[in-house]
């Protein structure tokens, strides 16, 4: 009996962040209310506050679904074995494809991007984004400095600003993808910038590493 309450939670839990995915992205969050969240799931608006503290908070669990699989990906790149540049590019195109490539992972994106308002209600959204961000930052330096040290190279700028420079540049990438799918191939273009940004800090990344990980036409 235990058991399926527990399955039956986990399926209303689930039904919830889809509706909360769905609205989001059609309304925008700020106007998207908690009711309106329980009504698609066919639920009540009591079942979202057993589930979640607040909508900031539903809305933090809907990143997580997607998100966490990017984000940890990247954190293994410090302690790739062989060559932490092949795999520091390769965390980078995966998370490209699998925005260009999985539905999900597009809305969710959607709505982080283009259809939030950090207000006050939303302040722990904010948070998070920036713990992430930084997150992702110090990994990306790490793994810099573990392929400078490898490399035998020196950077044409601090670590720090090379990691920026690529968290930027992926972060634009997405971005200006999601504005129009259409207007250019998000794998293809974000491999050729990728790699351009990469030979521009000093690493011998093409034709060494061009053909290990083929881009799909």
């Amino acid at each position: 009996m235990v058991r399926r309450t527990k399955t039956e939670a986990l399926e209303t839990r689930n039904s919830l962040l889809d509706a909360a995915e769905h609205l989001f992205q059609a309304r925008g969050v700020s106007r998207t209310s908690l009711n309106d969240i329980a009504t698609e799931a066919g639920t009540t608006r009591g079942a979202i506050y057993w589930h979640f503290k607040d909508k900031a908070d539903l809305f933090n669990a809907m990143m997580e679904r997607v998100t966490m699989p990017l984000e940890c990906s990247l954190a293994t790149t410090v302690q790739a074995a062989a060559d932490p540049l092949l795999a520091l590019r390769e965390s980078m195109l995966s998370a490209l494809r699998q925005t260009a490539n999985d539905e999900q992972t597009r809305r969710v994106f959607e709505v982080a991007t283009h259809k939030v308002e950090y207000v006050s209600e939303m302040q722990a959204v904010r948070d998070r984004h920036l713990r992430v961000r930084n997150e992702c930052m110090t990994m990306t330096a790490e793994a810099l400095r573990h392929a400078v040290k490898r490399e035998h190279i020196e950077l044409p700028m601090p670590l720090s600003t090379a990691a920026l420079g690529l968290h930027v540049m992926m972060d634009g990438l997405i971005q200006n993808w999601l504005l129009d799918p259409h207007a250019f191939d998000l794998v293809r273009s974000g491999s050729e910038t990728v790699d351009a940004y990469l030979a521009g800090l000093g690493f011998e990344v093409l034709p060494r590493h061009a053909h290990a990980h083929p881009v799909p036409a």
